[in-house]
């Protein structure tokens, strides 16, 4: 009992030791990790708001000042940890390493991040445009930290990482309020080129849909084998453009034909040479 008595003892009198020389260091480590959260918490929903305000997308600024308030807390637990006199050159070298390590291994996503951070800030398309690009063309259905969401025309959905998607051409069909609708049409060598040039300005001049202030063109571009071939390029407003896209060709073909032209087709003489 005496020797248990005296182990109780040695105990209490180094507990009081340890509680005199570091007591007041806990107990302020403990007061600046609780303060610090609750500064961290103010700051972090500041910055939240502002950035929700200031960037084009929600998802990034929720994203972004997630990152923020890690690293201040990271911040402050190496800080705490140090008043208490923990070692924190090795932490911070453990923690680096682990980052390093976590770095390597997410390569391809960190680099779909950046590029996911890059199209959401600089908007170099929006959801439900029409967009090609890495061979893919189709309408934005979403667009993600780490990839975007196309639909294409017969209803497939394709998702597409955005790191390569950022680091690639991208054609925006519809970020202009116009587009031209262009096709190729050919009328026979005997037919008079000025009536047809005519005929077809007359054509695309009365269609609503086409914009008549927007220099369109009907030109001679080739002289083909069996035919002089025109460039017809008519401006809409980029919700026709489908719409006479598709109505286009008969219509020119119509307007040719009235005109008392005639479209060729490919022909070749043959001669056979008795024996």
């Amino acid at each position: 009992m005496d020797s248990f008595e005296k182990q109780l003892h040695t105990f209490y009198d180094k507990a009081i030791t340890l509680g005199t020389e570091y007591g007041g260091q806990l107990i302020l480590a403990i007061v600046v990790l609780v303060v610090g959260l609750w500064v961290i918490g103010k700051v972090s929903n500041a910055v939240r708001h502002h950035a929700v305000k200031g960037l084009p997308d929600e998802t990034l600024a929720q994203f972004l000042t997630n990152i923020f308030e890690i690293i201040l807390k990271v911040l402050l637990v190496i800080s705490v940890a140090s008043m208490v006199g923990i070692e924190t050159t090795s932490f911070v070298a453990i923690l680096g390493a682990a980052g390093l390590a976590v770095g390597f291994a997410l390569q391809g996503s960190l680099s779909n991040f950046a590029g996911g951070v890059m199209i959401l800030i600089f908007r170099p398309f929006k959801v439900a445009d029409y967009v090609g690009a890495q061979d893919v063309e189709g309408v934005i259905l979403d667009i993600g930290i780490f990839v975007t969401t196309f639909e294409t025309f017969d209803k497939r959905i394709i998702i597409v990482p955005n790191g390569p998607l950022a680091n690639g051409n991208i054609t925006n069909y519809t970020a202009s309020s116009i587009r031209a609708v262009e096709v190729s049409i050919g009328i026979a060598y005997s037919d008079d080129i000025a009536k047809g040039k005519a005929a077809m300005e007359q054509a695309i001049q009365n269609d609503s849909r086409v914009l008549k202030e927007e220099g369109n063109v009907v030109a001679v571009v080739d002289l083909g084998s069996s035919s002089v071939d025109f460039l017809v390029r008519a401006f809409v407003k980029t919700d026709d453009y489908w719409s006479l896209f598709f109505d286009i060709r008969p219509m020119l073909k119509s307007a040719v034909e009235e005109a008392g032209l005639t479209i060729p087709f490919p022909q070749r003489d043959v001669h056979i040479i008795p024996d």
